[in-house]
């Protein structure tokens, strides 16, 4: 039988549910699979939720709780994950995105966090937590919204965006809510603290294919560099990855459009979204 994989509390606060999952279950001498029957569930589940890389649905934290005699333990760790807006993983990029005084970003697949209006950041929310409640998702788009006054600071950070064309053209929500998200992208364009560039289709392959990329940099110390994708987020900081990445950012830059022709693309699109049906809904 193979040895249990080594847990990392410090990970995170998944991990750090997980090692208590663990030594709890240990302690009552039940293993994963009779633990899972008892719930039920999965003993594949009770597997991910110990390693951390899952959280449990609240109806079954309350009954790994009771079988496991917790004594509430398990659950206020459950709800303390739960109040945390943001995953652990993006954590650490959001306060270095405040120290920031410039950032560089590509996004392959929606508007940057920092640009979005509230129906567009509750749109993509929606879709991309289709289990969260209302009121969780209402909770995750006051914080995402609450991010953006990094962008009315009296000296904003240098905001470098590169828009894929996918970003303009892929509808979230609805028509109405597109036209709305274009018009506010047109409006952080006009801001001297921002350059804005869109990447068309046409440019064909790039150098940053398989996600976004963010580059952050500082007064003091060294860039870093994010990439990330719908459910995960890396930051590097290593000096010989970051420079890879700033190459690549040097390229894109170079095959996307000029600021002004990027802006006439994102008038074309917002027409585009206006003449269609129910276009204000």
């Amino acid at each position: 039988m193979p040895a249990p994989k080594e847990l990392d509390p410090s990970a995170s606060l998944a991990a750090l549910y997980g090692a208590k999952l663990r030594k709890l279950r240990l302690r009552a001498g039940l293993t994963q699979r009779q633990l899972g029957a008892e719930v039920p569930i999965a003993h594949s589940r009770i597997a991910q939720f110990e390693l951390g890389n899952e959280v449990p649905p609240e109806d079954v934290d309350a009954k790994l709780d009771k079988i496991l005699g917790a004594e509430g333990d398990l659950t206020d760790l459950w709800g303390h994950i739960h109040r945390t807006p943001f995953p652990d993983w993006a954590s650490k990029y959001m306060a270095l995105e405040r120290k920031a005084i410039k950032m560089l970003k590509y996004m392959a697949q929606a508007v940057p966090g920092l640009w979005q209006t509230e129906a567009y950041a509750r749109a993509l929310l929606r879709t991309s937590r289709p289990r969260d409640t209302d009121e969780e998702i209402e909770k995750l788009v006051v914080a995402r919204i609450d991010r953006q006054d990094i962008m009315r600071r009296s000296s904003p950070p240098l905001f470098w965006c590169i828009l894929d064309e996918a970003v303009l053209r892929r509808p979230v929500g609805s028509s109405g809510v597109m036209h709305e998200q274009l018009a506010s992208l047109m409006s952080f364009a006009r801001s001297p603290h921002t350059v804005l560039q869109v990447l068309p289709f046409s440019a064909g392959e790039h150098p940053v294919m398989g996600g976004s990329l963010t580059l952050l940099g500082f007064e003091k110390g060294l860039d870093v560099a994010y990439t990330e994708s719908s459910h995960s987020g890396e930051l590097v900081e290593g000096q010989k990855e970051v420079a890879e990445y700033a190459l690549a950012y040097d390229l894109l830059q170079a095959k996307a459009l000029a600021p002004e022709s990027s802006l006439d693309v994102i008038r074309s699109v917002m027409e585009e979204y206006r003449a269609w049906p129910h276009a204000t809904t």
